[in-house]
């Protein structure tokens, strides 16, 4: 049976998140925890199916932005969910401004989020105080009516106006900040306490919720300097750790790499932030990293041919490529970053129009990655890229390098992997034969 170009297409865009529950997405999904040298969805499952089902948990999690953490903590959801856990999973991007953010923003989301979850499973409550909120704010900001006063969907009203309205959200957060350790305390007494009662009579063990993309908060700092990150994660930890359920938080990766303050991050949530880091294509010495590479092969073929076994998938390469080599060229080119490895190969049938792929046409969507990388990296940077290169570790930076470094990391220039010695860093292989790595 011939391969559907059009079907292999649409199946490799870089942008689709797979839900594993799906049936059909599962047929593409592949398991990297094996070669990634962390397990990191299955620490936080256990943390919360095991060894503290019965009490709160507060787990951090965190990687290069693209690198899979939204597949895996669907995942995770698919996974608590069969244990018996009520799971809430919800983008933050949707409901907040990534570029200006507060405490009470993210616990509005959360008891948003969390209401209409409960109200779709058929239970209905709402919280006294917050209604009592909502009412007061329809008073305060005169000029906006509110068309509901009820939780969820005034709640959502009102978060959604202010993602849209700087001026809005600055009088919303000025009346709301004072108020936040009320809305907390309305939040565990009369939303999620009586939800996890009632699931309980329901048979189901808790309530789980997780914040995915937190993680691309901006960096911007806050009008007195400090980083919007090590603001909300730091300095705001206490509160984000008040609620009264499992939540899982993703927080960005330079966050942990380049704050003076990260240590404090594991003591003021009691755990230490999970990385989910690059699948390997190469070892610390630069050895080919024969599982890493055969689980991405797998990741690519799978989306031609989900329905046959990984066997019965390599007899059939050179239907999709014009040689072995040109798919391992693909797999290490990508880095082991999985959306940008999606991203190239979409690009690239996109070109090509036609099967199998050929060797020239990918060489050229390299260069073109290498052109474009380039533009943003100045001479210092390079010094940077080769010591990295050379060392394969973070290395200390001065507070001069410290946002050189940062955006290195965030435009995945540099990516971090980590093996049984723990995490280590290389410099993208886009980068590999570029003159300034000389």
């Amino acid at each position: 049976m011939m391969l559907d170009l059009h079907k292999f297409f649409q199946v490799t865009n870089p942008a689709k998140t797979l839900v594993v529950e799906r049936g059909e997405d599962r047929k593409y999904y592949i398991d990297f925890s094996s070669v990634r040298g962390e397990t990191t969805v299955e620490t936080i499952r256990d943390n919360i199916s095991l060894f503290y089902p019965d009490q709160e948990t507060y787990d951090l999690f965190t990687g290069h932005i693209g690198c899979g953490k939204s597949t895996e903590l669907l995942r995770l959801k698919a996974e608590l969910q069969q244990q018996g856990f009520h799971v809430i999973y919800f983008e933050s991007d949707q409901d907040l401004e990534m570029g200006d953010i507060d405490v009470s923003d993210i616990l509005l989301t959360i008891a948003y989020r969390v209401s209409q979850s409960l109200e779709e499973a058929g239970l209905i409550l709402q919280p006294r105080y917050v209604q009592s909120l909502l009412k007061e704010l329809q008073e305060f900001l005169q000029s906006v009516e509110i068309s509901a006063v009820s939780c969820p969907f005034g709640i959502a009203e009102i978060t959604t106006r202010s993602k849209f309205n700087p001026k809005l959200r600055d009088r919303l957060r000025g009346y709301l900040e004072p108020r936040t350790n009320q809305i907390i305390e309305s939040i565990n007494r009369e939303l999620l306490e009586p939800a996890i009662e009632k699931l309980r009579h329901l048979n189901q063990r808790g309530l789980v919720v997780i914040i995915d993309n937190l993680d691309r908060i901006d960096f911007s700092p806050k009008p007195w300097g400090r980083p919007q990150p090590e603001y909300l994660f730091i300095d705001r930890a206490t509160q984000l750790r008040s609620l009264h359920c499992h939540v899982v938080y993703t927080i960005p990766l330079a966050l942990l790499r380049f704050s003076d303050d990260y240590k404090v991050i594991s003591e003021r949530f009691v755990a230490d932030p999970l990385v989910l880091p690059m699948v390997p294509i190469r070892w610390r010495d630069g050895k080919t990293h024969e599982a890493g590479m055969s689980k991405l092969r797998q990741m690519v073929l799978a989306r031609a041919f989900p329905d046959l076994d990984e066997a019965e998938r390599l007899q059939k390469i050179t239907e999709v490529f014009d040689t072995p080599e040109t798919l391992d060229r693909l797999c290490q080119a990508s880095g082991g970053h999985v959306r940008n490895l999606l991203r190239f190969l979409n690009k690239w049938i996109k070109a090509e129009r036609r099967l199998p792929l050929c060797r020239d046409r990918l060489e050229m969507i390299i260069r073109d990655e290498l052109n474009q990388a380039m533009l943003g990296i100045v001479k210092e940077d390079w010094a940077l890229l080769r010591q990295i290169a050379q060392e394969k570790k973070g290395i200390s930076v001065n507070d001069e390098q410290r946002l050189r470094y940062q955006k290195l990391l965030r435009n995945l220039l540099v990516l971090e992997y980590r093996d049984q010695d723990g995490a280590w860093f290389d410099v993208n292989p886009i980068l590999a034969e570029a003159e300034g790595m000389k």
